[in-house]
């Protein structure tokens, strides 16, 4: 072999080295977005559970609010469908859309199922309805802090697979930039409280 041989070799050894280095760094980004997620998930299922056993207690008090709490099952069984899809596919941008989706519809329901609650106040006294109503507002708090680790795992995987060279090996091995994880309150649920007097 003339020395222009293993110069190409040599070449080709340090590009094929590098080439498994992002790779590697990928697919570790990867499953700490995956990881992230889980921790989500954790959330969303203890707030899938507290759902069924808030609306019994109010169910009890709600007569005549049949519909307030029909849609909040409906919105939770929903949110339980997307959270399964997004499960399977964690860095997907559609299903962590739909999930974002599901879980803003099941927070509305929720919000205006407390609106209702006020008005009965024999309900907004039971001591079961206060614990869950905390247990529910303590647990969207965590939420909010999982979906800020998932959203920052994103944010350093797509920052190297979106990064030239790194996006040669991102394409050619299929790994796509990942989607964040909106909020899964609404706009009214955004605004800021305004106080009168």
């Amino acid at each position: 072999m003339n020395l222009t041989t293993w110069a190409q070799l040599v070449v080709l050894a340090a590009v094929a080295w590098w080439a498994i280095g992002v790779y590697n760094r990928l697919v570790k980004l990867h499953n700490r977005i995956a990881n992230a997620f889980g921790q989500i998930d954790v959330q969303l299922k203890r707030r899938h559970d507290l759902v069924p056993n808030l609306v019994e207690v109010a169910r009890g008090y709600l007569k005549h609010e049949a519909a307030t709490l029909e849609a909040v099952i409906q919105a939770r069984g929903q949110a339980q469908g997307a959270a399964q899809a997004a499960r399977n596919q964690p860095t997907n941008a559609a299903t962590m859309g739909a999930l974002a989706v599901a879980e803003g519809a099941l927070g509305s329901s929720l919000g205006h199922l407390m609106v209702v609650a006020e008005n009965y106040p024999d309900l907004k006294a039971d001591a079961t309805m206060a614990a869950l109503s905390e247990e529910l507002t303590s647990t969207e708090n965590r939420i909010g802090f999982a979906r800020q680790a998932y959203n920052d795992q994103v944010l350093d995987f797509n920052n190297l697979a979106t990064q030239f060279p790194a996006v040669l090996v991102a394409r050619l091995t299929g790994l796509p930039p990942a989607a964040m994880l909106e909020s899964t309150q609404s706009e009214a649920e955004r605004q800021a409280p305004r106080v009168q007097f």
